[in-house]
């Protein structure tokens, strides 16, 4: 039994992507933000179960490496079905901002290291 009550998960997870080891759609990184562009609809038509569970997860945004975690599925997997998801639009993926690293002044250095050493 699951924590929230449903039976466990009875298929490998690899079963759930078809054996695809590889997004058709989308690229994914660990810190890449998805979101529900339409919230789960129970008893939607044809919708595979792990969907609406990925779609209910993603009312809010949250990042594929929580997700991952909160749906106790590889990560790797949920990437898969997320593809799946972006493909038919009923997801928005938000890469990770690009981190710009300027080289720090001499000045700044020297006063890191001033500070360090008064520790």
């Amino acid at each position: 039994m699951g924590e929230d009550g449903t039976p466990g998960r009875l298929v490998r997870p690899f079963t759930l992507t078809g054996g695809r080891t590889r997004p058709t759609h989308g690229e994914f990184t660990l810190i890449t933000t998805v979101t529900a562009v339409v919230p789960w609809l129970a008893g939607a038509a044809r919708t595979p179960q792990e969907f609406g569970r990925i779609l209910r997860q993603c009312a809010e945004p949250v990042a594929v490496v929580e997700l991952a975690a909160r749906l106790d599925l590889p990560v790797s997997v949920v990437v898969v079905l997320l593809g799946d998801l972006l493909e038919a639009g009923r997801i928005t993926a938000r890469p990770p901002h690009a981190v710009t690293r300027a080289n720090p002044s001499l000045e700044l250095l020297q006063k890191v290291r001033k500070g360090l050493d008064r520790l």
